[in-house]
């Protein structure tokens, strides 16, 4: 998305969900720095993500999140054709 990212992953219980997520953030965030830091000024200040996340337990409603996530995924692609969002990217 635009301005969030949404993500359905299993974590295993020896994890917590802070580890999870600060390793997601961490690597994605080193990756994109390594591959479009020629482009920083499209991030605001120094930082990528933001510094809170919404996490809830799925249960019997994954495959019902599942669509959501991809329909949401396809919604937003459309929409950045027909903006020309990060076409420079």
């Amino acid at each position: 998305m635009i301005d969030h990212v949404h993500m359905l992953i299993e974590v295993p219980p020896k994890y917590s969900i802070a580890q999870v997520m600060g390793y997601i953030k961490g690597k994605s965030a080193v990756y994109v720095a390594r591959k479009y830091g020629d482009r920083m000024k499209y991030f605001s200040g120094q930082h990528f993500w933001a510094r809170g996340y919404f996490v809830s337990t799925v249960g019997r409603n994954e495959e019902a999140i599942r669509k959501y996530i991809q329909n949401q995924e396809a919604e937003d692609m459309k929409l950045d054709q027909n903006l020309g969002l990060f076409s420079e990217l």
